[in-house]
């Protein structure tokens, strides 16, 4: 495992390949601290939102009044977890801090509303990548909204918490974004079958 400032660290889960200011769909799941029930809970496979859970619900609809080009798939609140699909549409394709790179592309096909182009291939891979730099970057965005949640629940004092990081996955056909719309509409039904059920 490597290692920053002499202590252990986990690697990033990002793809090293991908710049997350580009244009694409991503599915998004982040959790709560410890996994706790913070959102609220299911009943009869519907999902009953908490206080905490009605705020994290109206703030991830507000992510387009605050992010340029950004456009909402589907979206569900869980207990301990949301999921949902984000849809990066900047009309050139970049991320807002870069716009002098250009050496290779990296080509992306998609299905769904969203086509993307090719996309400049930034000259360094890996740890010297700018993944997350940009006011519009998948990070950027996460960052904003899981702030905003935590600031307004604080500002009522409801208990709540997220963990550290989130899980993104780069959505890459039409087939693939129905299976996952499919599975985010349908996860308060198949909530007992979910892998967060035991958490």
């Amino acid at each position: 495992m490597a290692k920053f400032k002499n202590k252990y660290r986990i690697a990033s889960a990002r793809a090293q390949w991908w710049d997350y200011g580009w244009n694409a769909v991503y599915f998004i799941t982040i959790c709560t601290r410890n996994r706790e029930h913070f959102f609220g809970e299911i009943n009869d496979g519907k999902m009953i939102l908490s206080s905490v859970g009605v705020i994290a619900d109206i703030l991830w609809y507000e992510i387009p009044n605050h992010s340029k080009f950004v456009e909402l798939g589907d979206f569900v609140v869980m207990p301990n977890h949301i999921h949902g699909i984000l849809i990066l549409d900047k009309p050139d394709g970049k991320n807002d801090i870069d716009d002098t790179v250009g050496i290779d592309t990296v080509v992306v096909e998609t299905g769904h509303a969203l086509s993307l182009q090719p996309q400049p291939q930034p000259p360094f891979i890996g740890q010297n990548r700018f993944q997350n730099i940009g006011k519009n970057t998948v990070s950027s965005i996460i960052g904003s909204y899981k702030s905003a949640v935590t600031k307004h629940a604080n500002r009522m004092g409801f208990k709540n918490g997220w963990q550290p990081r989130f899980h993104d996955h780069i959505i890459r056909d039409d087939a693939e974004y129905q299976r996952i719309s499919d599975y985010i509409i349908n996860n308060p039904a198949n909530w007992k079958d979910d892998k967060f059920y035991a958490s």
